[in-house]
């Protein structure tokens, strides 16, 4: 896509500090980090969405996923990582090209989610597992 920023980056078009790269994926810092270390890993083919994504592509990117993100543990001596996939503007999508966001973490950091679980009932479950399962292709 002629206006993709990630486009752009795996056309070359604008410089990334890459830490792997692929026939299919590319893996580079983010310019704006959570955390020291955060690195996205980016499909070269453009699909907005995870869902667009053909299996194939999909298993490539997250194979590269996995290997980025020990690589990025080890390289920052993190305790852990938070993986973030974010699908549309309404869940913080903000470049329209599906990535990975590996986000390094250690203890005692204070996680910047603010997960606030709420309750349900059985009623509510069973209703929407069946509506799930019913709409899975």
């Amino acid at each position: 896509m002629a206006d993709c920023i990630f486009c752009k980056i795996v056309e070359g078009k604008i410089p990334a500090a890459k830490v792997s790269e692929s026939e299919n994926v590319i893996a580079f810092l983010d310019i704006n980090p959570i955390s020291s270390g955060h690195t996205l890993v980016v499909s070269k083919e453009h699909f907005e969405l995870l869902v667009d994504v053909p299996d194939k592509l999909l298993g490539d990117i997250i194979a590269v996923t996995r290997r980025v993100a020990k690589g990025v543990m080890k390289a920052t001596g993190s305790d852990g990582f938070n993986l973030l996939q974010n699908n549309h503007r309404c869940a913080g999508q903000s470049i329209p090209h599906v990535h990975f966001h590996i986000i390094p973490r250690k203890i005692g950091d204070h996680s910047w989610f603010n997960w606030k679980p709420k309750s349900s009932n059985g009623q509510e479950i069973e209703t929407l597992r069946d509506a799930i399962k019913g709409n899975i292709l």
